[in-house]
Parts: structure tokens; sequence; C-alpha cells
């Protein structure tokens, strides 16, 4: 007599721990992706959120801090070359910052220098790729508020 192996969906809780680990793994490739470059992971995420030009306040919660530590994040970008810093046409208080051609080119190196998770998604097949996508697309909005 056969058995039949019986496979039960995660939990929410299970889902939950494989994504968080799956994040803090990618977040560790990124962040020595980062310094081969002279940045730190705040520095990094911040060159990747201004893609395009985003007001230094929207900014800060883009990464999850305070606005006064944003100045020091983009001081430093700008100082490499990475981004640049201007005021708003609306309204000249307001500070604006967005990404160099330099910057565009450091942002493509650490992309490429991030060689676990391009090995990790190299080894999904074109279908398991197209999943992953879809399922995070479809979760995105719920988990930013969106």
């Amino acid at each position: 007599m056969g058995s039949t192996a019986t496979s039960s969906a995660p939990t929410t809780a299970d889902l939950m721990e494989v994504v968080a680990a799956v994040g803090a793994a990618y977040f560790q490739d990124f962040a020595a992706a980062a310094a081969k470059h002279g940045l730190n992971s705040s520095q990094a995420k911040a060159l990747k959120s201004v893609q395009e030009p985003v007001p230094m306040r929207a900014l800060a919660g883009r990464l999850g801090c305070d606005a006064s530590n944003v100045t020091g994040i983009v001081d430093r970008l700008e100082a490499l070359g990475l981004a640049q810093r201007e005021a708003a046409a609306a309204d000249r208080r307001v500070k604006i910052v967005a990404i160099t051609e330099q910057g565009r080119a450091v942002l493509g190196r650490i992309r490429e220098d991030m060689s676990r998770a391009r090995a990790a998604f190299a080894s999904l097949d074109d279908e398991q790729r197209a999943a992953l996508e879809s399922l995070c697309r479809q979760v995105l909005p719920l988990l930013s508020g969106q």
C-alpha cells in the first residue's frame, strides 16, 4: 500500500518568517555591495529612493527615519556627487533630492555587485520568476499601505 504525501500550506507566521529571512539576506548583500562603493546601507537606500526627485521629508518617510537624519545622508551623497538637492519650484523652503548620472552609475554597480541575490534569483526558472513577481506585487501594496 502506497502512502500519499500530504503537504499543508504554510501558516501566515511561517510566511512572515521566511519573507523576513529573504529580506534580511537580500539587504545584507545590498549593504556589502554598497560598502564596496563607499556607502553605508542607509546612503545606498537613499540613493535608490531618489531615482525620481523626492522632497527631503518624503525621503525621510521612505527611509523610516527622522528628517534630521536625512540631512546627513544627503550631505554625504552630495559630497560624493551622487545626488543633488535644490529648492522646489512651488515652495522654495522645500528641498528636493534627485540622483545624478554618477549616482545612477554607482547604483547600477551596486546592483551588479549583489552576487548572492543575483545567484538566488538566477536559480529560478521563468515560471518561478513570474510567480514570485506576481505574489510580491500582490502583497506589497498591503505592506506599504498604498
